[in-house]
């Protein structure tokens, strides 16, 4: 594997456990917990990616349910392989 598909590779890993993370933290996390520092800081980390799915997904009207990070997450899964196909074409 060559050393930029590495980089994307685990660099997507990375904001997939952030964003897993995210999602997992939200379920406990109360103002004044414990659990609520370290979602601010997941928050902080990974609202870049999740702010504009959370634009794109509010229009679907899903109630009370959030799929932004779920969103947020396929689209990182789906940028990692183009981003390594790409490279492989072109180095290959």
């Amino acid at each position: 594997m060559h050393l930029l598909t590495t980089a994307i590779d685990g660099f997507a890993q990375i904001i997939m456990l952030l964003l897993l993370g995210r999602a997992i933290v939200s379920w406990f996390a109360r103002p004044g917990g414990s659990a609520y520092k370290l979602y601010q800081v997941l928050i902080m980390l990974t609202e870049p990616i999740v702010a504009p799915c959370r634009a794109v997904t509010s229009r679907l009207r899903t109630g009370m349910m959030d799929f932004s990070v779920l969103l947020a997450m396929l689209l990182v899964i789906m940028a990692r392989g183009l981003l390594i196909g790409l490279i492989d074409i072109f180095i290959h």
